[in-house]
């Protein structure tokens, strides 16, 4: 019955990743949080983003650009991963887990929002090792990327295309820097790898019905939906993680 909700949370996360171009992390961990606790779901997410995002990040032409732009955010948010990872054996993981519904909720939030803020390019020189710092350790703490990397991505104006595949590239390198923090720490296993990989056939049809639904869906409608279900799945996180839920 596990494997079974484990396969449908990477095609429900594919799907979603399909459609809008992100979220397969961000979904495929929140749901398996409550399934088999948070290091197990971002263990178990690895190989499916992996692929996803490095594919993302090398289709688009505009890879030199954006890595020429954003490197010393990508740097920061890369080699501060292991930093949140820690955290992970450290810190009490129902704590961290409401750490990623807030998460959500504050990512879910800011989109539905339409709130945006902007930096100069002077400005950009200190933001962008900051929101890489901060990207980095968030990741490490809770397997999602997104926050605040879209919102940093947003703010120095990169046009659609070129934000996709900065996301991709972003991605990427958080999860390859997530990959060997957690087996750092312990928290890899063969049976998890193997889980990881099998996972790929459930993500990868997420992925290809996804781009179907877009051609037949509003972007618009579908990102309102998305918003909505990230923001009561934090919220269910959050409650699920509370001492009175134990």
């Amino acid at each position: 019955m596990t494997l079974i909700a484990i396969g449908a949370a990477f095609l429900t996360a594919g799907i979603v990743k399909g459609v809008i171009g992100l979220g397969l992390p961000i979904v495929s961990v929140a749901l398996l949080t409550v399934l088999v606790g948070l290091p197990n779901a971002m263990a178990l997410m690895l190989i499916p983003a992996l692929f996803a995002n490095v594919w993302q990040g090398c289709v688009g032409g505009h890879a030199n650009s954006v890595v020429k732009r954003i490197w010393p955010f990508l740097v920061l948010a890369t080699v501060t991963v292991w930093l949140g990872a820690l955290a992970l054996t450290r810190v009490n993981l129902p704590l961290l887990s409401a750490f990623l519904g807030l998460v959500l909720m504050l990512y879910a939030v800011v989109n539905m929002a339409g709130l945006r803020i902007s930096f100069s390019r002077s400005q950009d020189r200190w933001a962008g090792p900051l929101f890489g710092l901060a990207n980095g350790i968030v990741t490490g703490m809770t397997g999602t990327s997104a926050v605040p990397g879209v919102i940093y991505f947003q703010a120095i104006g990169l046009q659609r295309d070129a934000m996709i595949q900065a996301m991709g590239i972003l991605f990427s390198l958080s999860i390859a820097a997530l990959a060997v923090s957690l087996g750092g720490n312990g928290l890899l296993n063969i049976e998890l790898g193997l889980l990881s990989v099998a996972a790929l056939v459930p993500s990868i049809a997420g992925m290809m019905l996804g781009q179907r639904i877009r051609k037949s869906l509003s972007e618009t409608r579908f990102r309102q939906v998305f918003f909505i279900a990230l923001l009561l799945l934090g919220l269910y996180i959050i409650i699920s993680a509370a001492p009175w839920s134990s």
